[in-house]
């Protein structure tokens, strides 16, 4: 870190703590130069993250949409609201680790699902009922069968 009174760029730290927000860290400084000190702050950058809808316009990333969503479907469910925000915790996290700045809504909606899958099975069938847009029964029947046959290998 440069000193802003004399330029060098020999500086240490003497003190670190969280800021007032606790969003960022204050950190006291000491220039072994000129011996003054100065305060900096470092704060987590967060890239900006585009979602690319269907229809391939595109929109900033917002996380109560998909939090809105997963409600929708764990609404009437066994579901405590720490599990809903772990859950979505582990979604987003899942979205900022494949580290693109544009992220099609078609792989967050399948990292949704997964998630769900997981979390409670009827809340993933309500949710991939509307996200793969079930044309009728018989693809809800197909999906149903999908996860039962998927559970009995489990279970053996």
């Amino acid at each position: 870190m440069k000193c802003p009174f004399c330029g060098m760029d020999n500086t240490r730290v003497i003190d670190s703590r969280p800021a007032d927000d606790n969003t960022s860290i204050r950190r006291r400084r000491q220039c072994d130069e000129c011996g003054k000190r100065f305060t900096t702050y470092e704060k987590v950058e967060i890239i900006p993250l585009t979602v690319i809808k269907k229809d391939r316009s595109r929109e900033a990333y917002n996380r109560n949409k998909i939090m809105a969503g997963i409600m929708r479907a764990c609404h009437k469910r066994p579901v405590s609201v720490e599990q809903l925000e772990e859950v979505m915790n582990q979604i987003e996290n899942d979205i900022y680790n494949i580290a693109y700045k544009e992220v099609e809504s078609s792989v967050i909606g399948e990292i949704v699902m997964e998630r769900l899958k997981k979390l409670e099975q009827v809340a993933y069938v309500r949710f991939a009922s509307v996200y793969r847009e079930f044309k009728d029964v018989n693809t809800f029947m197909s999906e149903l069968k999908k996860m039962l046959d998927n559970n009995n290998e489990a279970e053996q």
